[in-house]
C-alpha cells in the first residue's frame, strides 16, 4: 500500500472540530489509485474529526462555509474534490462561519 504524507491546517474555528489542534501531519494510505481531496475529507472525517461531523461535511465535500487551499492555492482553482494530493502538500481548511 501507498502512503501519502501530508500537512493538514484548520483555521477560523474549524480547528475546535479537531481536538483544537491546528496542524497535523498525516500519513493516508492510498492503495493503488491516487489520493483526492475528497478522499482526504473523508479520512478526516473518520480519523480525526471530534466534533460534530455535520459541522465539517455535507454530503461527500466541506460544508459550505469552509474555504480549502492547498499550498496556499484555492482549491476551486485545483479542480476542486478531484485534485490528486501530492506527498508533502498542505492543506488548509478555514472555516468563515462565525457564531455569534
Amino acid at each position: 500500500t501507498n502512503v501519502i504524507h501530508l500537512r493538514v491546517e484548520f483555521g477560523g474555528g474549524a480547528e475546535l472540530l479537531f481536538g483544537n489542534q491546528k496542524k497535523h501531519d498525516v500519513a493516508i494510505p492510498t492503495g493503488p489509485q491516487k489520493c483526492t481531496l475528497s478522499d482526504l475529507i473523508m479520512w478526516l472525517k473518520e480519523n480525526l474529526l471530534r466534533g460534530k461531523e455535520e459541522l465539517f461535511v455535507q454530503e461527500k465535500t466541506v460544508r459550505p462555509g469552509i474555504l480549502v487551499l492547498v499550498n496556499d492555492t484555492d482549491w476551486e482553482l485545483l479542480g476542486g474534490l478531484a485534485y490528486e494530493l501530492k506527498s508533502n502538500d498542505n492543506v488548509l481548511f478555514i472555516s468563515t462561519l462565525h457564531g455569534g
